[in-house]
């Protein structure tokens, strides 16, 4: 069913002039929105004009402390002229929150997951399409450096496995989804960035030891490239582990994506001796980083980093690896994953 948008909201989209900051605003501000705002209101070429959230006195607390302007809900913000919105509310209100913000004709970046449901997400991308505004999905991960130290070592390398663990302790946070669509969306997202290809074959495993939903899933892939993938999560961790595996024909990569240490083996020898290279790894907030990304598309036009199209298809990948799922052997479809295109 079509969302329709608060009465009075709609106006035509109008790209900022390249000496004018984007006027920016927040909607949900938890522990995510709150390190959106906090970056937002430190980047050039940003004008952070208000927080959103129901708690005003959350909204509050982080407005004072940044400086900006704190309303109740994203209408009040569109009421403000923004340029573009950051929705990092509730899963389940990504969907008519992005519908009302690109409806107002401004650009939107919404947290991962895109929405609640693969119809959701596509609703949203249309809606974008349509009124000729940027969409960016906040698949963060992307932008960690040592996942673009990776990207760099099997560029143009023949990849032949992955493995990724993601795991930690049950997270403070009510949350509405297990672990699937809150960590190992964020993988599935890097398996078809890394491989430049779709998910073709799906062969999850589940269970929900401790929690309602599911908190502990083993899930495996096979790529239209061709090649195997392996995701290891669950909050039944004492610790937090990021770690990704990556083996090609000619060498083995390893990055641990919280100390960001990247480091490539290769050279291997009939006497079993092999050479060890330690990658350099640039800092970088991956937020920030984010951040910019968004900034630039939306002054540019151009398409940002990771699409609305993206967003959607990991979205579909991480559902039919959930219990109950139809699609449990098969991913969506090969016709419908040769629609789709992982942008590298």
């Amino acid at each position: 069913m079509a969302h329709t948008a608060a009465p009075g909201t709609e106006r035509a989209r109008v790209r900022p002039k390249d000496d004018q900051p984007v006027r920016i605003g927040v909607t949900g501000i938890g522990i995510m929105g709150s390190n959106h705002a906090r970056v937002l209101s430190q980047l050039p070429g940003a004008e952070l004009v208000a927080v959103a959230d129901p708690d005003q006195e959350q909204a509050q607390r982080v407005a004072s402390f940044l400086g900006c302007q704190a309303v109740g809900d994203h209408r009040a913000l569109l009421d403000l002229g923004l340029d573009a919105v950051v929705v990092a509310a509730p899963t389940h209100l990504h969907h008519p929150i992005a519908l009302d913000v690109i409806a107002a004709g401004c650009s939107v970046l919404v947290e991962k997951p895109v929405a609640s449901t693969v119809e959701e997400g596509r609703e949203i991308v249309a809606a974008a399409r349509d009124k000729g505004v940027t969409l960016m999905i906040g698949h963060v991960e992307r932008f960690n450096p040592a996942v673009r130290a990776v990207k760099d070592a099997i560029r143009d390398e023949n990849l032949l496995s992955i493995a990724i663990t993601r795991v930690g302790p049950f997270p403070p946070r009510m949350s509405n989804v297990g672990v699937v669509i809150d960590l190992a969306v964020h993988d599935i997202d890097l398996i078809r960035w890394f491989t430049g290809s779709d998910i073709l074959e799906v062969q999850p495993q589940t269970s929900a030891a401790i929690a309602e939903r599911e908190d502990i899933a083993l899930l495996q892939f096979r790529t239209t490239s061709g090649v195997l993938a392996h995701i290891n999560t669950n909050w039944l961790t004492p610790f937090k582990a990021r770690t990704v595996h990556v083996a090609t024909s000619k060498k083995y990569v390893i990055g641990d994506l919280l100390t960001r240490q990247v480091t490539e083996h290769f050279d291997y020898r009939p006497d079993g001796s092999y050479s060890t290279r330690h990658l350099p790894v640039a800092y970088a907030e991956p937020l920030r980083a984010e951040l910019e990304n968004f900034l630039s598309a939306v002054r540019t036009g151009r398409a940002p980093e990771v699409t609305g199209e993206e967003g959607v298809s990991s979205l579909e990948i991480a559902i039919s690896c959930l219990p109950g799922s139809a699609a449990a052997k098969t991913a969506p479809s090969e016709a419908s994953a040769e629609k789709r295109r992982a942008l590298g």
